[in-house]
């Protein structure tokens, strides 16, 4: 079951769009205490005329901030505002699938990491599911969806790293897989060094994928003495991977730290923001448009991190 980490952060006052009109509104802002450093990066899905927008907002400390409202946010498509028609903050069920890293550049960090998703699961409710790819000469569905989280730890229990890494090929097929989930929100979680070396897919491939799912992505890069060029740039392609779809990365050098990574994203989960806009009647169908979603807070509050993907698809 999810740890409660939640407790009142700010007692501050919010006003409304504009910087210098009218007076602001008393209420309260909840933070999330979580763990390590994230860098950039939700996901969005066109559903008739509507476009649904989760976004993650943090405090400086990495706490995910609770308590905002409509009047909070800003949302520019192709830089022109669209009002927001839906808000939303439920803690809804996810479908969440695990992308984990198997070949043979692990081989040294494996025993720590296939521990480190008990983190993940102890944050999921038992309405989530949660399924899981191995990565190594080919990505591999290893556990179908399932509640009982403790059979995907057994797999990778299970699972001797070896081979080469088809990283892009695990992650799209992870993306295609949550096409089944049973739940309207959806994750895809990577935890990888970002050694690709063998998939047939592409990252223009990936990024065409990702843009049109309505699918998060965060990933988790061990970087520990890349000894490869594509263990080097692994930390840039995991990175490019959660912007797809305005996930979060988190890169540490440190195994153990892989348990407060897997915790604060759990924790995100269930702890975001869905905002609904209706694209403009010129938006072309099949065509993607930029957003760029804002937060609106009192200059007198801490700054904010954000966290939104910065276009959708148009079917």
């Amino acid at each position: 079951m999810r740890s409660s980490l939640l407790y009142v952060l700010y007692g501050c006052l919010f006003g409304c769009l504009l910087p210098v009109t009218a007076q602001p509104a008393e209420q309260s802002v909840r933070s999330v205490r979580s763990t390590p450093t994230a860098k950039v990066a939700p996901a969005i899905r066109v559903n008739v005329n509507l476009a649904l927008v989760p976004v993650t907002v943090m405090d400086g400390e990495g706490r995910n901030v609770l308590g905002l409202t409509p009047s909070n946010f800003r949302v520019l498509d192709e830089s022109q505002p669209r009002p927001i028609v839906s808000f939303n903050q439920q803690d809804a069920p996810v479908s969440v699938g695990l992308i984990f890293d198997c070949s043979r550049s692990m081989t040294q960090k494996y025993l720590v990491t296939r521990e480190a998703p008990a983190r993940l699961f102890a944050q999921l409710n038992p309405e989530d599911e949660a399924f899981l790819i191995t990565v190594s000469d080919r990505a591999v569905l290893r556990t179908d969806f399932t509640s009982h989280f403790e059979e995907i730890q057994n797999a990778l229990l299970f699972t001797h790293p070896d081979g080469s890494t088809s990283l892009v090929d695990g992650v799209y097929l992870g993306l295609q897989k949550l096409k089944q989930a049973h739940n309207p929100r959806k994750a895809l979680i990577v935890v990888s060094d970002g050694g690709e070396n063998n998939s047939r897919y592409t990252m223009r491939e990936l990024s065409d994928l990702a843009t049109e799912a309505d699918a998060q992505i965060f990933t988790i890069c061990l970087s520990l003495n890349p000894g490869t060029d594509e263990e080097v740039h692994g930390p840039d392609l995991l990175h490019k991977m959660s912007q797809l779809s305005g996930g979060m990365q988190f890169i540490t050098n440190d195994l153990k730290l892989m348990n407060d990574a897997l915790t604060r994203v759990g924790v995100t989960l269930h702890n975001e923001y869905v905002l609904g806009i209706v694209p403009p009647q010129t938006a072309l169908q099949g065509k993607y448009r930029r957003i760029k979603v804002q937060v609106v807070v009192p200059s007198t509050l801490p700054r904010l991190q954000i966290f939104a993907r910065s276009s959708y698809y148009v079917p």
